[in-house]
């Protein structure tokens, strides 16, 4: 159980700190983690009524970690707490670091996915995934065409509503629609496929 804990800590670091600026950064490196910790007794502290626990990736981790160690029947062999941090790098870089253009059809819109080899990489392996989850909603067409230099989203319908709908969301709004994304970041870290949605 220590080297979990012990591992997912290196992880966190490395993830946890990929927010922040250089000055923030110099600020933090003044009081280190174990400075923090030593400061807080924890078995003694009262309850915090604080549910955040700092950077949203960690977050993420840190509720995964606690669900599972709540969950008697966890398989500890298949437990991939790395892969879901992967996959939340991969997130991380989509919405801060893609290029997006957007082309306003008549009835949606096609959103074009560029950018360096890291970005193009992400959207290759995120786009056509979470694509195939858009389109198990009634109401709209859906296609992602993966190109060697860019991803294509395309998001269509018929109803004027939904077109309006699509138009508001954009890529991003789209990339972030429809209500799976905690139930495949715990299949990714109980063992499931890392990138497929």
């Amino acid at each position: 159980m220590k080297a979990l804990f012990v591992g997912l800590s290196a992880i966190i670091v490395t993830i946890g700190t990929s927010g922040f600026s250089s000055a923030e950064m110099k600020e933090h490196d003044s009081a280190s983690h174990s400075d923090h910790m030593q400061m807080t007794d924890t078995a003694n502290a009262p309850v915090s009524p604080l549910t955040e626990p700092g950077q949203g990736a960690f977050a993420a981790l840190s509720e995964v970690v606690r669900v599972l160690e709540a969950d008697p029947n966890t398989d500890w062999s298949k437990v991939n707490i790395t892969g879901l941090r992967d996959h939340l790098i991969d997130m991380d870089i989509l919405v801060r670091n893609a290029t997006v253009s957007h082309e306003m059809l008549d009835n949606g819109v096609r959103a074009t996915v560029t950018g360096d080899a890291e970005i193009l990489a992400t959207a290759k392996r995120m786009v056509p995934a979470h694509a195939a989850e858009l389109r198990k909603e009634d109401g709209w067409d859906i296609e992602a065409i993966v190109q060697n230099d860019s991803v294509v989203l395309i998001a269509t319908s018929d109803d004027p509503a939904t077109i309006t709908r699509i138009k508001a969301l954009g890529f991003y709004g789209l990339m972030a629609s429809q209500d799976h994304h905690q139930a495949h970041h715990y299949i990714m870290a109980t063992g499931g496929d890392a990138h497929a949605h």
